[in-house]
């Protein structure tokens, strides 16, 4: 059996137990949803009491700001982070490191198959607010064009840089303090509470250099028609370099973390 009937597999075991988990799921998009609505109410509002914009963005640029922030936050989101504490502590990951594949691949496929699952739900959510609020932009054909592949690389920095963060369960029992402080920092410096431009200078410089913007900020950025051809392929770039980057960490402190865990079971 190769990669691709595994994955097939795992696909339609993973989308029957989430059929099976309606209302939480239901639940979670709302969560997704409602965070950055709220940003956006704000941010309209400071819009229109500073004379109908701030920092270049108008409230009907916020709104397609926003919107399309929770459609890329609904593509890149990952909870990794918060259950290999539970498998490392709770012996579970022995289950899954005794199958023939990666245990990297079952959380891949976990990830799709909730986001194909909730993504009728969001797009029915950007349909309401596209009324309610009436955004404005238009993106050149080829920022469209590059929307796809530069989604896709943020889908995968974000996985790899959360999985290899995740990992850090194998050398201490507890990693809520490490999680709070990847999410504030992610929070701020991925365009989540506010676009990139509105923050001090420092702190841009911050989000260009870490992962962050690449996360979520460049292609929003880009399907906003706010960057030009030679920002594009300078984030595409980025987002490969930092993508290729996760997966070497990925690697390494996965086999050493393994080892570790293997000593302690034994």
């Amino acid at each position: 059996m190769g990669l691709g009937d595994v994955y097939r597999q795992q696909f339609r075991t993973t989308l029957a137990s989430f059929i099976q988990y309606r209302a939480s799921i239901f639940i979670w998009t709302i969560d997704r949803i409602l965070e950055p609505l709220i940003y956006l109410v704000v941010w309209s509002a400071v819009a229109r009491a500073t004379g109908g914009s701030v920092g270049g963005f108008d409230t009907a640029q916020f709104a397609a700001y926003f919107i399309v922030l929770m459609l890329v936050t609904q593509v890149t989101y990952t909870w990794v982070m918060f259950e290999y504490e539970y498998k490392i502590r709770h012996g579970s990951l022995s289950f899954a490191l005794l199958r023939p594949i990666h245990p990297i691949h079952t959380d891949l496929v976990d990830n799709v198959s909730s986001k194909l699952i909730t993504l009728p739900l969001m797009l029915a959510a950007a349909a309401v607010l596209v009324v309610l609020f009436r955004p404005v932009f238009s993106p050149p054909p080829w920022a469209a064009a590059l929307f796809v592949p530069a989604l896709l690389l943020a889908f995968g920095v974000k996985f790899a840089v959360e999985w290899t963060l995740s990992l850090s369960a194998f050398w201490t029992t507890r990693v809520g303090a490490i999680n709070q402080g990847y999410f504030v920092a992610a929070l701020f410096l991925s365009g989540q509470m506010a676009p990139l431009s509105l923050l001090p200078h420092p702190l841009q410089v911050a989000a260009a250099i870490l992962p962050f913007r690449w996360m979520i900020s460049f292609p929003v950025e880009l399907l906003l028609g706010r960057l030009s051809p030679g920002q594009a392929m300078t984030g595409l770039a980025a987002q490969a370099a930092w993508l290729a980057l996760a997966l070497l960490l990925l690697r390494t402190v996965w086999r050493a973390g393994v080892r570790v865990y293997a000593a302690v079971g034994a």
